[in-house]
C-alpha cells in the first residue's frame, strides 16, 4: 500500500467532515498553482468550475457557521454531502488502483468522513447550548483554521497527517461519547426538572 496515497485519501476524508469547501477548494487551488501533485483523480478539484464552486460554498458557510441556529441545521444537511464526498474524495485518490482497493477507499473514507462530521456536529450542538454567541464563532474559526492548515500539511506531509488523522479518530470516538452523556444528562435532567416541579 502506497502511504503517499493513504494519507491524502484518508486526509481528504476526514478534512472533508469537517469542512468539505474548504478541503476541496484548497487543494484545487494549490493543484491549480503547482504546490501539489494530488494522486489518482483527485487533480480534478483544480478544474475552474470546482474551484468557483467550492469557493463560493465556502464563503457561503463561512458566513452560516457563525450563526449557532443555522449553524446546526447546517450540519445536519450536510450529513448527507460531506460523508459521500468524503468517500469519492478517497476512492479518487485510488483511481489507478485495482477496484477491490478503490471499494475499500470509499468504505474506509465515508467512515472517516462520518466520524469527523459526527465529531464536529456534536461538539458545536453541545456549545450552541450556550446563550453566548463567542464560543460558537470561536469554534468555527478554529474548524476553518483546521481545514485549511490541514490540506497544506497533507499536500506536504501526507504520511504525517495520515498519522495525525489517526490520533484524531481516536479523540473523535471519546468526544462522541462524553458529549453524547452531556447532551442526555443535559436533556434528562431538564425533563426530571418540569417532572418535580409539576408533582408539587
Amino acid at each position: 500500500m502506497d502511504l503517499t496515497t493513504l494519507g491524502f485519501a484518508v486526509g481528504s476524508a476526514w478534512l472533508s467532515g469537517v469542512n468539505l469547501y474548504a478541503t476541496v477548494f484548497m487543494l484545487g487551488l494549490m493543484q491549480r498553482f503547482n504546490l501539489a501533485h494530488l494522486p489518482g483523480d483527485m487533480s480534478y478539484v483544480a478544474h475552474t468550475w470546482v474551484l468557483i464552486l467550492s469557493g463560493t460554498l465556502f464563503a457561503v458557510q463561512f458566513i452560516a457557521d457563525k450563526i449557532p441556529a443555522v449553524d446546526s441545521a447546517w450540519d445536519i444537511v450536510h450529513t448527507f454531502i460531506r460523508v459521500p464526498a468524503g468517500a469519492i474524495l478517497a476512492a479518487a485518490a485510488f483511481a489507478h488502483f485495482d477496484p477491490e482497493v478503490r471499494l475499500a477507499a470509499l468504505l474506509l473514507g465515508g467512515g472517516i468522513a462520518l466520524t469527523s462530521h459526527s465529531a464536529k456536529t456534536a461538539t458545536r450542538l453541545a456549545v450552541n447550548t450556550s446563550p453566548e454567541p463567542f464560543s460558537n464563532a470561536a469554534l468555527s474559526l478554529a474548524g476553518d483554521a483546521v481545514t485549511v492548515g490541514g490540506a497544506a500539511l497533507m499536500v506536504h506531509h501526507p504520511v504525517v497527517i495520515l498519522v495525525c488523522v489517526t490520533v484524531a479518530l481516536i479523540v473523535s470516538f471519546v468526544m462522541i461519547r462524553m458529549i453524547w452523556k452531556f447532551m442526555r444528562r443535559l436533556f434528562t435532567g431538564g425533563s426530571t426538572v418540569r417532572s418535580s416541579a409539576a408533582s408539587a
